[in-house]
């Protein structure tokens, strides 16, 4: 099980890797670095792209691999 969830967690993480190098650079400056934003912001998920989505998704999964590869050590 452990091997399994050790190859898994390394897939995640190359395919992070090239999903974030896929995205394209926002222009924010400083304010789009600490998530400078508005109070209007309240359907922020659907302004996200597909790509955005994508790597919320694989960062939770990379995150909960990384748990339990801790928790089974």
């Amino acid at each position: 099980m452990r091997v399994l969830l050790s190859v898994i967690h390394i897939i995640v993480a190359i395919v992070i890797t090239a999903i974030v190098l896929l995205q394209q650079r926002k222009q924010g400056g400083f304010a789009g670095i600490f998530g400078g934003g508005t109070q209007a912001d309240s359907g922020q998920w659907q302004r996200f792209s597909q790509l955005t989505k994508i790597t919320i998704i694989l960062s939770a999964v990379f995150m909960l691999t990384s748990f339990f590869l801790v928790l089974m050590s």
